[in-house]
């Protein structure tokens, strides 16, 4: 049967760009793929060599890190959604995924803290992003030297190495949102890629919501890959994927009886009121001083040619169709990390890393194609686009790598997960002891009782920890000393009486980073 052409005004940049490639001579081709194939998984492998290389030292552990990975641990061992009772605060996705990609680093290595078994598994997450922002890059329309540039500029990154080695859900949802704008990108237009692009990207929703934010982005690029005659069909099967996959969460809570609020339970719709609007907000990212400012503010001095070069190139993406799912992606989660008043965490700029590379890359790429096609133009313009970019960022993105190769700033958690499992607490079973959220799974290992291990931000936020208090904080046996606990001190009443009937039995690091080890005394029971 013979082909039948798209009509020249149907067709598309990247739909001449793949016609051009399929039209090249196979063993031409083959060449082209192979080295393609080289030069990936040589930045792969520079990628997992830069996160893997010193993760358990740097950078300083995050309690959420301890938090996901305690309610991974839960999940694996059927004991429920979380280590405190679940309040929808995530929905649990992101930590099932943990659950099944941490189980090798434990297998490997059960003596080390959990923290370090922990950012291992991200290794997996991490390499998946990396290849994703390639496979991206070529879908819109990018060339290879580009695509190639955009994964090298988020593998090189000090920013994406230090925060991807961190075990934090953010991670997981952009894994899934690319993956969703691979598919909805897909040079096939098949009917079921569409459909699993809404899958993917409800899989990213329910790795951590603030996602969704991308919806416009990706329908945007849904629209322009399909063909006007199934445009209609593609995206009602995007939304049929998206909207039956993204109703498993409230079903859940639905089944429950925990959707609505009421008196004596949790509830969904709860929750997301305070998370929309009840918690306090990092104020005006535009106000020095401010919580949002000052993270801004250390996110740029991290790595300013990524972020305020993505953002400029974002900008300009706008303006090329191919690469304006691109541009919108950046625009939309700059615009929620600017808006006044939020709450914006510091593990936010995760989500934009991979698409301000998209960006960059691709912006660059479409400056080239700008030029005279005549090699003699070309090559120089290149070579002094990468000299200008190696002399300004160069020296400062080398000290800033240099620092998370060789930064030692985590043997005090590394000595008091030692102390922990070397048994130096008799009777651990029947001991409770209040840690923060890193240490939480040390603890557990080490052979305590996980329901007498008790989250310290927990003492007072939580009516089933109280419960199992009766006494209150005479209750308690051992404190482990953390900067966290310290600087939750005189939040959490509970807390503070314990620092102040206790002393310390061991110590391990000095100031304000050490960790100490305190038993509380009972005299006066």
């Amino acid at each position: 049967m013979r082909n039948v052409a798209l009509r020249p005004d149907l067709r598309t940049d990247t739909d001449s760009r793949i016609q051009e490639q399929e039209s090249q001579p196979p063993r031409n081709h083959r060449i082209r793929l192979r080295a393609d194939f080289l030069l990936v998984t040589f930045l792969l492998t520079a990628t997992i060599a830069l996160r893997a290389w010193n993760m358990g030292n740097y950078p300083f552990p995050n309690d959420d890190e301890g938090t996901y990975l305690a309610q991974a641990w839960a999940v694996q061992h059927g004991r429920g959604l979380a280590h405190y009772t679940y309040w929808y605060d995530h929905p649990p996705l992101g930590w099932i995924q943990l659950a099944a990609v941490s189980w090798l680093p434990a297998w490997l290595m059960p003596g080390s803290p959990t923290l370090v078994q922990g950012r291992a598994a991200m290794l997996v997450v991490a390499a998946g992003t990396a290849l994703l922002v390639h496979l991206v890059a070529r879908r819109s329309g990018v060339s290879r030297p580009a695509a190639a540039g955009a994964m090298l500029l988020l593998g090189l990154s000090p920013l994406a190495i230090t925060l991807q080695r961190q075990v934090y859900l953010d991670a997981f949802a952009t894994f899934w949102a690319l993956a969703a704008f691979a598919l909805a990108l897909s040079p096939r237009r098949h009917l079921w890629h569409h459909f699993s692009a809404g899958v993917a990207f409800a899989a990213a929703i329910l790795s951590k919501e603030t996602i969704a934010v991308l919806l416009p982005a990706l329908l945007l690029a849904l629209w322009q890959r399909t063909h006007p005659r199934t445009r209609v069909f593609s995206v009602a099967g995007f939304l049929s994927g998206l909207v039956m996959t993204v109703l498993f969460y409230p079903l859940y809570a639905t089944l429950k009886g925990e959707l609505l609020p009421g008196a004596g339970h949790v509830s969904l719709l709860g929750t997301l009121r305070f998370q929309l609007g009840g918690r306090q907000g990092s104020g005006s990212a535009f106000e020095t001083g401010t919580d949002a400012n000052n993270l801004i503010h250390g996110w740029l001095s991290s790595d300013p040619l990524l972020l305020a070069g993505g953002c400029a190139a974002a900008v300009a993406a706008l303006f090329v169709r191919r690469l304006r799912p691109t541009g919108l992606a950046v625009a939309l989660l700059v615009l929620v990390a600017l808006r006044p008043g939020g709450y914006l965490p510091q593990m936010y700029v995760v989500q934009l890393l991979p698409f301000l590379a998209l960006a960059l890359a691709g912006a660059a790429d479409a400056l080239v194609r700008a030029l005279p096609r005549r090699y003699v133009w070309r090559l120089p313009a290149v070579a002094a686009l990468l000299a200008s970019a190696v002399l300004a960022f160069g020296p400062h993105n080398v000290r800033q790598t240099r620092q998370a190769l060789t930064a030692r700033q985590n043997g005090v958690y590394h000595e008091a997960a030692a102390w922990l499992r070397a048994g130096h607490v008799q009777d651990a079973p029947r001991t409770r002891v209040v840690t923060d959220g890193v240490l939480w799974l040390d603890a557990v290992d080490a052979g305590f009782t996980p329901h007498r291990v008790i989250w310290h931000y927990k003492l007072d936020q939580d009516p089933a920890v109280a419960a199992s208090l009766p006494h209150g904080w005479r209750d308690i046996d051992y404190v482990v000393s953390t900067p966290a606990l310290r600087g939750e001190r005189d939040n959490l009443p509970t807390l503070r009486t314990l620092f102040a009937r206790s002393e310390a039995i061991a110590t391990f690091g000095e100031g304000g980073g050490r960790i100490d080890v305190l038993k509380v005394l009972k005299g006066d029971r």
